[in-house]
């Protein structure tokens, strides 16, 4: 049922812009792998060669300082790409556990937690993380845990949701009939209900990390040169406006990449939610 579900004539342009998501993101994490292999090395110099425009030799062209931006571009995503993953796996299970734990005991324990998860999402993440980095100081590391202080709250929010409605499952008040423990319900019962909802989320959300990580280090507070990232390199050759490929590659790179994020985010919440493809 599950195959015929997706082979429906209804789900062509879903399952055709999921397939591009895949390929966009499948060719920038082998590329990313493969970077070693590029033909120049990644802070290799050529000054004779700087500024020098798309070539064969160069596809995307030389920054001010003969460095090859294909190669740069190939190791930023090592950076950007990691930097996002890392931020959206570990904020989702923060907030799942926070939502969760809230949802399920109630009380003080879901005041406390969602007055806390109230006081962060109150902020614009963006304008917080900011904040955050500047206390903290500039760098990759410190850009990483300042997303992760803002980006928690929705997940939280979203497992309490969920958490509430699978409490009251009967199979729950079976468990807990049977002298089940609490930590076994959470485990056995509520997680792998809402863990689907969970995926769904984090895999949308990868694109907005994407976008905020190289927002960071487009803004200086985040990686810092000669770092590959791709924020960075946009903001290295943001006033290059004859040398347009300096900042030009490594924007196309960061919007291939948010782009391929949205489709397959959208592509895993077609398949996992029945809903829609009953109505399909």
């Amino acid at each position: 049922m599950e195959r015929r579900a997706l082979l429906h004539p209804g789900h062509g342009g879903r399952n055709a812009g999921t397939i591009i998501g895949i390929l966009i993101l499948g060719v920038w994490i082998v590329g990313a792998i493969a970077a070693p292999l590029a033909p120049y090395g990644l802070d290799e110099q050529h000054l004779e060669e700087a500024f020098h425009p798309p070539s064969i030799r160069h596809p995307f062209g030389t920054d001010d300082l003969g460095r090859d931006v294909f190669t740069r571009v190939l190791f930023g995503g090592r950076y950007t790409l990691s930097l996002a993953l890392t931020v959206v796996v570990l904020a989702g299970v923060l907030g799942m556990l926070t939502g969760m734990l809230a949802g399920y005991f109630g009380g003080w324990a879901d005041e406390l937690l969602m007055r806390a998860t109230e006081i962060v999402m109150a902020f614009p993440s963006i304008i917080l993380a900011m904040a955050i980095v500047v206390a903290l100081g500039s760098g990759l590391a410190n850009a990483g845990l300042a997303m992760l202080l803002v980006w928690w709250p929705p997940y939280a929010r979203l497992a309490r949701g969920e958490t509430l409605v699978v409490r009251r499952m009967e199979y729950v008040e079976a468990s807990l009939a049977i002298g089940q423990t609490d930590g076994g319900i959470l485990l056995r019962s509520i997680l792998p209900n809402i863990l689907s909802n969970m995926v769904v989320l984090a895999t949308i959300d990868l694109g907005s990390a994407v976008v905020t990580a190289a927002g960071l280090s487009f803004l200086g507070l985040g990686a810092t040169p000669p770092t590959p990232e791709w924020g960075a390199m946009v903001s290295a050759g943001r006033e290059l406006l004859t040398q347009w490929w300096v900042a030009a590659f490594p924007g196309l790179a960061i919007f291939l990449a948010v782009l391929g994020f949205n489709f397959l985010g959208d592509g895993i919440r077609d398949f996992l939610d029945p809903r829609r493809r009953r109505r399909s």
